[in-house]
């Protein structure tokens, strides 16, 4: 940690709580979200859907087993601030791993420990998620007045944490766009809104060919790389702001078997003719029971997002395959007559259980049905 400087987190709501400096020495701001999960700091670090968040981890000690960047979930640190209650300053890694501290230092992000992460998580369970700021201590009574005039999360739009440019995933991870592949396997094209690396790795192990492609890429620009289906990504920010998005996802169905997750599951409900709406704190953890509604079964996923569809609107061709069984939210779609479903949850994890993996199977069939295979 930072020599023991002294740093406050202060919220929206006037509550401050005092800590000690972690990360870079500097200030931030954002919306402020707690995660249960109890491992997986590195992925949540790296997931695009906090962009624009300061993360707040519930359980206890953080670091213990240090930075290795094979796991990475994008290329970059995603959050804007860390908040923990105790970070371990000696980690124990067999590839050696870097201490948390300095991760976040040498990316730029601030953070805080020596909190009471759980009290804050009650505030915001109790409150509703709100915006904050991570400053030195003698700088809060400024970010208090400051955190009025901030922008609110939900009129942001995140979609730059999507690809720039079109790029191939191999086994090595992101590479040039390779026209044509020459490789055995479905094509998928995965937009990208936030994706997590992941989804790519899980789509490779399955022998896909595997392109990801900028946010804002229309129909004609995705179906002129020829793909067999389309995975529409999780990613950051409210899925209002995705009407382009949404046009694409509409122009699609019909045309090729479609996969949403998260964000990519709000953009096909409102393609559906959904609206979504904000959940008081999201659904942020490894441990959240979902119903299969087809089956009756019971899965328990991993979740990362702050906004769900409201299924009153939702076309007659739409059936809702899952719920949360937290706050019965819905948590699947699926097309009758189409081959297109998606998921609120990450079939994905990291971290996370690997309960849903079989999911990706199950678009693999669609298309293999699909091409007649």
């Amino acid at each position: 940690m930072s020599e023991h400087i002294e740093a406050a987190l202060v919220l929206a709501d006037g509550a401050v709580f005092r800590g000690i400096a972690l990360g870079a020495a500097s200030d931030t701001w954002g919306e402020v979200v707690f995660n249960t999960s109890m491992t997986g700091y590195q992925e949540m670090l790296t997931d695009p859907s906090y962009a624009g968040q300061i993360l707040v981890l519930t359980y206890p000690l953080i670091g213990n087993y240090g930075i290795d960047p094979p796991i990475d979930e994008s290329r970059q640190i995603q959050v804007r601030g860390l908040v923990v209650r105790s970070e371990c300053d000696s980690p124990s890694h067999p590839r050696g791993g870097m201490r948390l501290h300095d991760y976040l230092a040498s990316a730029g992000i601030p953070g805080i420990a020596g909190i009471d992460t759980r009290a804050i998580t009650r505030r915001i369970r109790h409150e509703g998620v709100m915006m904050g700021m991570i400053v030195p201590v003698d700088e809060v009574e400024a970010a208090q007045r400051q955190l009025s005039e901030l922008p609110d999360y939900d009129t942001q739009d995140f979609i730059s944490v999507g690809t720039d440019e079109p790029y191939s995933w191999y086994d090595g991870g992101p590479q040039a766009l390779v026209n044509g592949h020459g490789e055995p396997g479905p094509h998928i094209v995965v937009l990208d809104e936030g994706l997590k690396f992941n989804i790519l790795r899980n789509l490779r192990r399955r022998g896909c060919q595997v392109t990801a492609m900028p946010p804002n890429s229309g129909v004609e620009d995705i179906l002129s790389v020829n793909p067999n289906g389309v995975l529409l990504s999780p990613g950051p920010g409210d899925p209002q702001l995705r009407e382009l998005q949404v046009q694409t996802a509409t122009s699609l169905i019909g045309k090729l078997p479609i996969m949403g997750i998260c964000m990519g599951h709000q953009v096909l409900g409102r393609s559906f003719g959904a609206d979504t709406f904000k959940l008081k704190f999201g659904h942020r953890g490894g441990n959240h029971p979902v119903l299969e509604v087809p089956t009756g079964r019971i899965a328990i996923t991993a979740q990362n997002h702050g906004y769900a569809v409201d299924p009153d609107g939702l076309s007659a061709d739409v059936d809702v395959t899952h719920i949360n069984l937290h706050d019965q939210t819905v948590e699947g779609l699926a097309h009758r007559n189409e081959p297109v479903f998606s998921i609120q949850y990450h079939a994905e994890a990291s971290p996370g259980p690997l309960d849903n993996g079989h999911l990706f199977d199950r678009f693999l069939d669609l298309i293999g049905e699909a091409q007649g295979d």
